[in-house]
């Protein structure tokens, strides 16, 4: 009778483990939409200050440095952003604004200040995915930053995969039509975002045509001021083997930024 029990209690534990593995064989994964929100949902404090240095390294492995002084402000759900180039000389004092506005149907504001020309240029909606002054990143990269547009892309959750230790889910997203994929300049894009903390740790992109075009590499995250933030951002660009590499320091998230700083008059005067 003992024994017959005892067969009875392993054939239970045997049927309960496999039952579970089987319910987390099955389980489903967050929708591609979920994950977007949960993504812009994240905290990245109502401003921000901080110094941004630019690597660019061209396929011989020869490395140009850019140092520029950066500052993001909230407004309500408004986003502006602008960067200040401190050195070198060459570029000295070209600054970028730019506007992120709350509504979906409102085009976002751009604004470029080349002193050599001492004018301040618009960019366009329709060229947000040229490279921004000679790195890996588009203007809308620099626009978003850890964000993502949600009226741009249809986006699916296709797996999970651990990038460093850290459970991913991948999200593949793909423009919404073809006026939007010409203006991105990207057919599919492909991210891993982390599950616990909700930021982007590696992305893919694909060109209009569908060819692999650059892997982005998300590291150094870890939290300032209790806020998660991304230090390093690696872009290659697998057609012309040029790399960039964006170094984020001095990263302060709670002193005062001036509302003046983000018009056309602070990108001609600086900061």
């Amino acid at each position: 009778m003992k024994n017959l029990i005892k067969t009875v209690l392993i054939l239970l534990i045997l049927l309960c483990s496999t039952t579970l593995a089987a319910q987390e064989d099955n389980q489903v994964l967050p929708t591609g939409s979920e994950i977007t929100k949960r993504i812009n949902a994240r905290d990245e404090g109502e401003s921000v200050t901080r110094t941004l240095i630019m690597e660019l390294i061209d396929r011989r492995g020869k490395k140009r440095l850019r140092e520029t002084r950066g500052f993001r402000k909230y407004y309500g759900d408004e986003k502006r952003t602008v960067l200040f180039y401190t050195s070198p000389k060459n570029v000295k004092d070209t600054a970028f604004l730019t506007i992120d506005y709350a509504e979906p149907d409102k085009d976002d504001d751009q604004w470029l200040y080349l002193p050599a020309l001492r004018k301040v240029r618009r960019i366009s909606a329709s060229n947000r995915g040229d490279y921004f002054l000679g790195t890996d990143f588009t203007y809308e990269d620099i626009k978003k930053e850890t964000k993502v547009d949600i009226k741009d892309y249809k986006r699916t959750t296709i797996g999970e995969e651990e990038i460093d230790g850290h459970k991913c889910y991948i999200v593949e997203g793909v423009p919404v039509d073809e006026k939007t994929a010409k203006e991105l300049g990207y057919s599919k894009a492909q991210q891993w975002v982390d599950v616990e903390i909700w930021i982007t740790r590696k992305a893919i992109m694909w060109d209009i045509k569908g060819n692999l075009l650059k892997t982005v590499q998300f590291s150094d995250i870890r939290k300032v001021q209790d806020i998660w933030t991304i230090h390093q951002m690696d872009a290659e660009n697998h057609k012309t083997g040029h790399s960039t590499r964006f170094i984020f320091k001095d990263v302060d998230y709670q002193s005062e930024v001036k509302d003046e700083l983000f018009t056309e008059q602070a990108l001609r005067r600086g900061f």
